[in-house]
């Protein structure tokens, strides 16, 4: 049953997150298009299945949970597709190739939080809420990313 008290909620974020969700949708499915797909089933799930929601964390958290399931199974290759227009504030650049491909082959939990972390500058209790861990797994997860990106890096460097 859809509880309709949560309409007005739903709208709302969709309304203005929803360049946000497109951005890690994107980075999870490889392409626009599969992302876009991906945000609007994920909504439209949380809408369906709102009587689920329980209040027990936020409603942001529960609604990226469903459209990072959606992004997972719409996954167009195993490779993120990633844009400088992806990143926060110009951070990727267009021509870094070599860390589109250490991204892209980062263990799927340490992808999803420097996506949610970087693509759309979730606070580590909002990626902790959405991807259902602790905010410390968030916090060592992230931290083993960087060190993966970082050493990854430094041998293509030397």
């Amino acid at each position: 049953m859809v509880e309709t008290s949560l309409w007005p909620e739903l709208e709302s974020l969709y309304r203005s997150e929803f360049a946000r969700f497109v951005r890690v949708a994107r980075a999870v499915t490889g392409d626009r298009d599969s992302a876009l797909e991906a945000v609007q089933e994920g909504f439209a799930d949380a809408l369906r299945n709102s009587g689920q929601w329980q209040g027990r964390g936020p409603l942001a958290g529960w609604v990226w949970r469903c459209v990072l399931n959606r992004a997972r199974k719409a996954r167009s290759r195993p490779t993120a597709e990633l844009r400088a227009d992806d990143g926060r504030n110009g951070s990727v650049e267009a021509g870094d190739d070599e860390l589109r491909l250490r991204l892209a082959v980062l263990p799927e939990r340490q992808r999803l939080v420097v996506f949610m972390r970087y693509y759309a500058d979730l606070e580590y209790s909002e990626i902790a809420a959405a991807l259902g861990i602790r905010v410390g797994t968030v916090s060592a997860t992230l931290h083993a990313a960087h060190a993966a990106l970082r050493a990854a890096l430094e041998e293509v460097r030397a």
